[in-house]
């Protein structure tokens, strides 16, 4: 058996910008994988997807503080860089993790914040009305920093991966948005760091997400209504012991605007909350 790869740490945009020209030199093509760490196997699916784009693979790592609200939970987000270094060393190696201090992404005096409409309208932004200006900041940062030719973002942030994508055109960013298919647990929960909250009794409440948003996809298809499909999910997510149900929405599926009928491309999405810990999840009708 190989030893695992030693990966390479930047922690500051010049030590990242020295290797990135370094691979640039060599005709390498690089992929972006964001990430704010505590890494799972759905992380790992996204750095695999990077390395079958891209020669060379930077994982970042950055708990973005300017996409959580005073009452979240940005202190207690897990953190464990131990370990999120050995499953890139030794799972799904990637060439240099970037992982700078919130210092550097936002020195004294930072004053600049994107704001963004478009998908980022409704939704998430409902409950979390700063979380995309937060996302796309430091998003736009990254891609400044990085000059990367690709970034690989997850399904399962579905919103925040429209929101990336219309973020790279109308700022004509020369990096290429790809997405990669929610990752899931054996009984179809979408991998998310925040699982780690849950106890045992929330975990097996958690598992029945997914097969309430495949029941009402196969209601809306069958039926015709699509609100009445939205309506009834709600109902089995509060049957099934969810503590709050913010919402299940079918969107189109490149806008997130409103659809009556499934005449083209739809979405389904959830927010749901076990106890404090909110899962989102969708999938595509």
């Amino acid at each position: 058996m190989s030893p695992p790869l030693k990966i390479e740490t930047a922690i500051n945009p010049v030590e990242l910008g020295l290797r990135v020209r370094l691979w640039r030199n060599k005709g390498a093509r690089i992929a972006l994988v964001p990430t704010m760490g505590a890494l799972h196997a759905g992380h790992l699916a996204l750095v695999q997807a990077a390395r079958a784009h891209a020669e060379k693979v930077v994982v970042s790592i950055f708990v973005n503080p300017a996409q959580f609200a005073p009452h979240e939970d940005f202190a207690r987000y897990p953190r464990n860089t131990v370990k999120d270094r050995a499953l890139l060393e030794s799972e799904a190696p990637a060439d240099l993790i970037y992982a700078p201090e919130t210092a550097v992404m936002y020195p004294e005096g930072f004053a600049t914040r994107l704001v963004v409409d478009g998908p980022a309208a409704g939704l998430e932004s409902d409950f979390r009305p700063h979380f995309f200006g937060g996302v796309a900041t430091v998003v736009a940062k990254l891609f400044i920093q990085c000059k990367s030719d690709f970034a690989i973002f997850g399904e399962k942030d579905y919103q925040q991966l429209l929101v990336v994508r219309r973020l790279v055109r109308d700022l004509g960013l020369a990096v290429e948005i790809v997405g990669v298919p929610t990752f899931r647990e054996t009984d179809g929960l979408a991998m998310s760091s925040r699982n780690a909250y849950l106890d045992g009794d929330q975990r097996k409440i958690a598992g029945a997400l997914n097969a309430i948003l495949k029941n009402a996809i196969s209601q809306a298809r069958g039926s015709g209504d699509l609100r009445a499909a939205e309506a009834s999910a709600i109902e089995a997510l509060w049957a099934a012991g969810f503590s709050h149900v913010d919402y299940v929405a079918i969107r189109d599926a490149e806008t997130l605007d409103h659809v009556a009928t499934l005449d083209r491309p739809a979405r389904i999405l959830a927010a749901a909350k076990i106890g404090k810990t909110r899962l989102i999840d969708n999938m595509a009708l």
